[in-house]
C-alpha cells in the first residue's frame, strides 16, 4: 500500500514548541503550539500517526538538549537534529518568528536540504558535560586570578618574581601587608576564590579519570593518548566532543567539521582564502591547538609518553612517531617562513587532526 510521508518541523523553546507539517506534496501548514514536555510530544505523535503514515521530525540543536530526539527514537520514529548555523536562509528574509522557523524546517526537511548533527548517547554526553565543567572551572580560576592581579596593580603592588601562581608567588600574596583593613579582606576573599577553583579542578580531574576508566570509549581514549601532547584530559575531551570518528570517511571532513580549514571567497580566475572558518566544535578545536604546541620540540619518546605507548599495537606506535617527525618538521618550516606563532599552531593542529583520525578509526569501543 502507498505510504504517506509527513515532515514535522519543531521550533523548540523552554516552555512551548511550535509545530508545522509538510505533506509529501502540497503546502506546508502550521499545526499549532504544544507544551515542551515528552507527554505533549507523545500526544502529538498519536494524533499525527495513521495507517500508512510515516512521520519525519526535525528541530534545531539548542539549550533544550536532545531529549526530544531520544524519545522519538524510542518510539521508532525518524528524527533529525540540525545545526542552526547550517540551515539555509534567504539573504533578504528579515522576518523571523517561531512559527516561520517551524514552517521553514518542515519545508527544508521535505526537500532534503538539512544535514543532521551528531547526537551522542546519554553516557557520552554525561562524560562530555563533566569535561566541560572542568573547562568552566579553569575559566573561573583564570578570571579570579586576573581580578586579584588587577586589584593589586591599582594599589601599586607588583610581583617581581619569575613566574606567577607558584609557591613563591602565593607565599608573597599571603604575607603581603596592605595599608587598609578593607583591602586585606578583599585580598583574602580573592585568594579564597582562587583556592576553591583550584580544589574544584582537582576534584573534577579525579572524577574524569574515574569515569573514563568505566567508559565504553576507553580504548579510543587510550589510543589517542599515544600522541605527543595528548594526555588523558585532551584525549577524553576529543572523544567526548567528536564521538565515533569512523563516521568521517576522510580526515579532511574532520578538519572541516572542527573549523580548522581556511575560509574561501573565490570567483572566476581569482582565488581568495582567509582565516579558518571556526565552524563546528570550538571546545575540541581549543584542545587540539593546545596539543599542537608540543610539536615545536624535537621528536622524542619521553618518559611520560613511553608508558602510554607500551600497551598500544605496533601500528599505532608507528603513527605516533610519524606524527612527531612530520609535525615538528612542518612547525619549523613554517617558522622559517616568518609565520606568526598562532598561525603555526593552528596549521599544526589541522594536520594533527589527520593523525587523531588515523589513531581512532581502527579502534573499537567496548560493548555496552
Amino acid at each position: 500500500m502507498k505510504q504517506y510521508h509527513k515532515y514535522v518541523g519543531l521550533d523548540v523553546h523552554k516552555d512551548r514548541n511550535e509545530v508545522a507539517i509538510a505533506e509529501s506534496s502540497g503546502e506546508v501548514r502550521l499545526y499549532g503550539s504544544i507544551s515542551n514536555d515528552l507527554h505533549a510530544l507523545e500526544k502529538l505523535v498519536a494524533k499525527l500517526r495513521g495507517e500508512n503514515v510515516v512521520l519525519h521530525f526535525v528541530y534545531e540543536a539548542g539549550p533544550c538538549g536532545f531529549g526530544i530526539y531520544r524519545r522519538l527514537k524510542q518510539l521508532e520514529l525518524d528524527c533529525l537534529v540540525v545545526s542552526p548555523s547550517l540551515v539555509p536562509r534567504k539573504s533578504g528574509d528579515r522576518v523571523k518568528t517561531d512559527r516561520r522557523d517551524a514552517v521553514m524546517l518542515a519545508r527544508l526537511h521535505r526537500a532534503g536540504e538539512l544535514s543532521p548533527v551528531h547526537v551522542p548517547d546519554e553516557r557520552d554526553e554525561a562524560v562530555r558535560d563533566l569535561i566541560r565543567a572542568r573547562t568552566d572551572a579553569i575559566k573561573d580560576q583564570r578570571a579570579s586570578r586576573y581580578r586579584l592581579k588587577g586589584f593589586l596593580l591599582r594599589h601599586g603592588y607588583k610581583y617581581t618574581g619569575k613566574s606567577s601562581w607558584t609557591e613563591a608567588h602565593l607565599r608573597y600574596l599571603r604575607e603581603l601587608v596592605l595599608a587598609h583593613a578593607a583591602h586585606k579582606i578583599v585580598l583574602e576573599e580573592y585568594l579564597l576564590t582562587i583556592n576553591q577553583a583550584t580544589d574544584r579542578i582537582a576534584r573534577l580531574d579525579e572524577a574524569i579519570e574515574a569515569q573514563v576508566s568505566q567508559w565504553r570509549m576507553r580504548p579510543v581514549v587510550e589510543a589517542l593518548m599515544g600522541l605527543r601532547g595528548v594526555k588523558l584530559l585532551t584525549a577524553a575531551a576529543l572523544v567526548a566532543e567528536l564521538g565515533d570518528l569512523s563516521r568521517f570517511t576522510h580526515p579532511r571532513q574532520l578538519m572541516a567539521y572542527l573549523g580548522l580549514v581556511s575560509s574561501e571567497h573565490s570567483s572566476g580566475n581569482r582565488r581568495r582564502q582567509g582565516s579558518i572558518t571556526k565552524a563546528g566544535n570550538g571546545h575540541a578545536r581549543w584542545f587540539l591547538v593546545e596539543a599542537a604546541q608540543h610539536y615545536r620540540l624535537p621528536p622524542k619518546v619521553s618518559k611520560e609518553l613511553a608508558p602510554r605507548l607500551e600497551k598500544l599495537p605496533q601500528r599505532l606506535k608507528e603513527i605516533s612517531w610519524k606524527a612527531q617527525t612530520r609535525l615538528n618538521k612542518r612547525y619549523w618550516a613554517l617558522a622559517q617562513r616568518g609565520k606568526l606563532t598562532q598561525k603555526i599552531q593552528v596549521a599544526i593542529a589541522r594536520e594533527l587532526v589527520g593523525f587523531v583520525w588515523a589513531m581512532a578509526k581502527d579502534v573499537r569501543p567496548l560493548a555496552d
